[in-house]
């Protein structure tokens, strides 16, 4: 299991607000370090104390580690590592960190460059340079810059995991090569995405292709039908109508094993997305959850 973190997990906004932020920030770095946490983009609601607090907080979690192809000093020195490279159950994964663009409002001097560019670049960079299998480029960008590096990104990328707007769980979205997933809202969701690895090309979504493959099933019936109908009318302008039918039905059918990569079996690499919902039902840890209520007592507004 690889871990991941799409960023804009450790404060409630983008200003400095309550003292307590930042105990709060801290406990989550150190929880998600505890979890296993491989990576999280720097989204604008993790620098909501600066970079320096990052860095310094980051510095003590020996597993998490925090990713910016972008975001840049005045100097233009990047002030995180672009990427990093993980081996899990023997797949080597790429990931990238993202974060938005335009200067920062918390720190002076510190720019996010413009996002789509420096992925593409960096994961780039991974396929070529380090031979990873997959690409994950962990998007903390507004959703319409997180498409459109869907969409220019060609095959240097598999996965785009972006978070900023506080998006709700969703469906996974491909426009080219690589698939946009939304990872659920602000920790009240956990997305889980599984994999298989056989073949290669780009993922194949196995929600979307099972329910072509049941159309078309459904579609071979019908066109069968019509055609053993359509050998025993004598009437035209019935045989004519009925041919027409069964061109749509071959038609539809065309488009939906395209869908399926052409096939209805074997469809390669593919991938599933799933959420669970991270409501009272899910218990918590008794130890954790007092440190929790130390820093958001119940009943405060924070809480």
């Amino acid at each position: 299991m690889l871990v991941l973190d799409a960023g804009n997990a450790l404060f409630k906004s983008s200003t400095p607000g309550a003292p307590q932020e930042r105990e709060r920030a801290e406990l989550l770095l150190e929880q998600m370090s505890a979890m296993g946490t491989e990576a999280m983009a720097v989204g604008a609601r993790d620098l909501t104390l600066g970079t320096d607090f990052l860095t310094k907080a980051g510095k003590g979690e020996k597993k998490l580690k925090l990713l910016s192809a972008n975001l840049v000093d005045a100097g233009g020195k990047r002030l995180f590592p672009a990427s990093t490279v993980v081996t899990v159950g023997g797949v080597k994964f790429g990931l990238v960190g993202l974060s938005p663009e335009g200067p920062v409002a918390t720190q002076q001097g510190v720019v996010g460059q413009p996002p789509v560019p420096a992925a593409i670049t960096e994961a780039r960079r991974l396929r070529e340079k380090e031979k990873v299998d997959v690409v994950v480029v962990l998007a903390a960008v507004p959703y319409m810059e997180a498409l459109k590096l869907s969409k220019e990104a060609g095959n240097s990328m598999d996965f785009i995991v972006q978070s900023h707007e506080g998006r709700s769980a969703g469906v996974a979205q491909r426009n080219d090569y690589a698939t946009l997933i939304p990872p659920g809202e602000r920790g009240r969701q956990l997305a889980r995405l599984e994999l298989s690895m056989e073949g290669k090309g780009p993922f194949v979504d196995l929600t979307e292709t099972e329910r072509a493959k049941e159309q078309v099933r459904i579609l071979d019936t019908n066109i069968r039908q019509a055609k053993e109908r359509l050998a025993t009318l004598k009437d035209e302008s019935a045989r004519a109508a009925l041919g027409e039918a069964v061109a749509s039905f071959e038609s539809r059918r065309k488009a939906l094993l395209a869908q399926t990569g052409g096939r209805t079996e074997g469809l390669g690499r593919s991938h599933r997305l799933s959420y669970t919902s991270l409501g009272p039902e899910v218990g918590d840890d008794p130890e954790l959850k007092k440190r929790v209520e130390r820093i958001e007592p119940p009943g405060s507004a924070s809480h």
